[in-house]
């Protein structure tokens, strides 16, 4: 088997020695070669002490080297590409949050010229006039708060965000976004309501995040629920947190778009209007809170979207 042997030499000389410590219980052996068979490693025959003296080990099967070898190269392996995927995630973020910028100045120009022309300062404007512009409005500041969420999503997917906890009134936070929100769905003669507890639920969480998940549910339901109808918000304080229900009359959804929810870009609009990220977007921000999402829907019956916090937050 002359030409059948194979020389394998370590010139890490401490983590051979460590080596033949752990596995061959040989304090004072440095490992110096190895014997292969059919490009195969099959059994040491020889070590080395530290003075250079052979150490016989003649018959010990190299299994447990073979795994120790194999899992430094797999760790140094999954260290690299880890390392190339983090590399990967936070480019991404960079892009993300240029993109965002740049396509949020010339939008927030734009709904500012269609908001000073809706107050009538310009000039009156006909009536077919004024469903134009707050179609131009509603559209504008969909995809301004469309970037936003990408931000968000970006950073933390990236790992470069860390939530700035703090003591939240749920209650009075969703009242401030469901004012915010009327006017745009006022737009299409939709009408939201909204029910909150006597005693104020306190959370201990993100507000800004918190905005963007509820400012996301409304938005969603407002998008998928028909002209001139109901969209029903309610708060409420659960054993383990706070319960925010939001409830559209709109068409629903099958079994098959329901299983779909959460995948980024699958609308379940009817049209296929819509790109789905407000809803993947809120499960984070809800995720990164210990909180959940739940869905009750059944086709042409509405849609009940169900956010759960805990009081202690993240």
């Amino acid at each position: 088997m002359g030409n059948a042997f194979r020389c394998v030499t370590l010139p890490e000389v401490a983590e051979s020695r460590s080596w033949a410590t752990r596995v061959l219980g040989l304090p004072d052996a440095v490992l110096y070669f190895l014997l292969g068979v059919g490009g195969a490693v099959v059994l040491a025959l020889a070590l080395l002490d530290l003075i250079g003296s052979a150490v016989a080990v003649s018959g010990v099967l190299l299994g447990s080297l073979l795994a120790v070898l194999g899992g430094r190269r797999a760790s140094a392996d999954e260290r690299a590409e880890s390392n190339r995927l983090a590399t990967l995630v936070e480019r991404r973020a960079e892009q993300v949050t240029a993109l965002s910028h740049e396509l949020r100045t010339p939008l927030s120009m734009i709904k500012g010229a269609s908001d000073l022309l809706l107050e009538g300062g310009p000039g009156p404007l006909t009536s077919t006039q004024t469903t134009f512009l707050r179609t131009i409005d509603f559209q504008c500041a969909q995809v301004i708060h469309l970037c936003e969420s990408l931000l968000v999503q970006a950073k933390i997917e990236s790992g470069l965000f860390t939530p700035a906890v703090e003591t939240v009134d749920m209650s009075a936070l969703t009242r401030d976004v469901v004012v915010a929100m009327r006017p745009l769905c006022a737009t299409r003669d939709q009408r939201i309501t909204l029910d909150t507890p006597q005693v104020s639920p306190e959370v201990q969480a993100d507000p800004r995040l918190m905005v963007q998940a509820v400012t996301n549910l409304l938005s969603n339901a407002g998008r998928f629920t028909s002209v001139g109808g109901r969209i029903a918000v309610r708060v409420a304080v659960i054993d383990t947190g706070i319960a925010i229900y939001v409830t559209d009359d709109g068409a629903g959804m099958t079994r098959e778009r329901r299983r779909e929810l959460f995948r980024p870009f699958v609308s379940r609009g009817p049209l296929g209007d819509g790109t789905g990220l407000g809803l993947v977007i809120t499960k984070t921000i809800v995720e990164l809170h210990g909180g959940a999402i739940l869905v009750d829907t059944a086709a042409m019956h509405g849609t009940t979207i169900l956010l759960t916090l805990p009081f202690e937050g993240p």
